[in-house]
């Protein structure tokens, strides 16, 4: 027996289930497949002793498109919480991102003027004109301490480079702010979804039947074996593919590249309270890690004990997770030609992360999902 759906969405990230959640209210009928066995890609939660655990690292939404933030809080309730990391750089502790507070622990200074007047005079000592690698470019925008205590290290185990050997264009400015204000993001609406990201995604796929632990060329093989065989079998008209692009074509141009991530969480039932903050970075290379998140400071203590993550930068290889696309010339110019390869295939819609090559924040992965169900009914 046939069954068929309007749509096989190959995901349930944020664009899969938006876009199947959007499709289900315009009487489309969709399939959701996941080679993970859960639901909701990178922001999936997982409840520990009432801590809601963010497994692939830390997640906070925040958006200044009232639009964006409207439709997100139709499947979740998001509290206050406001992202203002720390940064460890060996027995010191400074706030990020950069501000008074930074400064005033650095140089021992108050005023914005005694704080621009260092940073200038640092810069204008180092008679950079034209930087020639990452480093120089990093040093011209915020002098030597910011750079040896806040950036180097952190950067160099982010890329696994030395500074020197990165390209300028990585770093295009370095945001300073010259008041007391630890808010890391300028976004009007920030939050964490109460009770998790995972619930928040259930919701967007209620009513979409959902098969996990299956890639889609398996699938897609399976059941035209399936017909052939004159078995029960699934068909569809389009597919959403947030998967990688260069994957789908089999690599057949080549490898993009990306930086991926290892975590190493650890459950502490006996410890209430272990950093006092959500995130704080180690920004001295010889720590490995890039940072630990403590996932209970996300919701303000709750929870019994604490879990906590270390993040390890790492390369990337095929079959690896990817994180973060490396969007350099060779990378862009490779990921275009695999754009033309996806804009001539039929029946198959590319979106995500992974299917636009490009690092989104949550709110522009929700935005982009929206348009293309727009264009799409078009």
């Amino acid at each position: 027996m046939r069954k068929h759906y309007d749509y096989l969405i190959v995901g349930t990230g944020l664009f899969g289930s938006v876009f199947s959640h959007e499709m289900k209210k315009k009487g489309k009928t969709s399939l959701a497949i996941d080679k993970r066995n859960h639901i909701a890609g990178n922001i999936y939660t997982k409840e520990v002793r009432g801590i809601q655990v963010h497994e692939y690292g830390a997640h906070i939404f925040h958006t200044s498109d009232k639009k964006i933030w409207d439709y997100v809080n139709e499947f979740a309730e998001f509290n206050h919480y406001v992202n203002s990391p720390m940064a460890v750089y060996k027995d010191e502790i400074y706030n990020l991102p950069f501000n008074m507070n930074t400064f005033s622990k650095l140089w021992g200074i108050k005023t914005p003027q005694e704080a621009k007047e260092i940073i200038s005079k640092q810069i204008e000592e180092l008679h950079i004109t034209e930087p020639k690698n990452l480093e120089e470019q990093a040093l011209s925008l915020a002098g030597t301490d910011v750079y040896e205590k806040l950036v180097k290290g952190y950067t160099e185990k982010q890329w696994g480079r030395d500074c020197k050997d990165l390209p300028a264009f990585i770093i295009k400015r370095l945001p300073f702010r010259f008041t007391y204000n630890n808010n890391y993001f300028n976004d009007r609406y920030q939050g964490i979804p109460i009770g998790g990201y995972t619930a928040m995604v259930e919701k967007l796929l209620e009513g979409t039947e959902v098969i996990l632990e299956t890639e889609y060329r398996d699938f897609a093989a399976k059941q035209e074996k399936a017909q052939a065989e004159g078995k029960d079998y699934i068909t569809w008209d389009k597919v959403v593919y947030t998967g990688m692009l260069d994957e789908y074509f089999d690599f057949c141009l080549g490898n993009l590249e990306y930086r991926s991530l290892c975590f190493e969480q650890e459950d502490m039932p006996e410890c209430e309270n272990y950093q006092g903050n959500a995130v704080v970075n180690y920004t001295h290379r010889d720590i490995p890690y890039t940072r630990i998140i403590e996932h209970k400071h996300f919701e303000f203590g709750k929870g019994d004990g604490t879990v906590i993550t270390k993040e390890y930068p790492a390369e990337w290889k095929p079959g690896e997770e990817p994180y973060y696309p490396i969007n350099n010339e060779k990378n862009d110019a490779l990921f275009a030609k695999y754009r033309e390869l996806a804009d001539k295939e039929e029946g198959v819609l590319f979106g995500g992360r992974l299917g636009n090559y490009k690092y989104y924040d949550m709110d522009k992965v929700i935005a982009a999902a929206l348009e293309a169900v727009e264009k799409e009914l078009a």
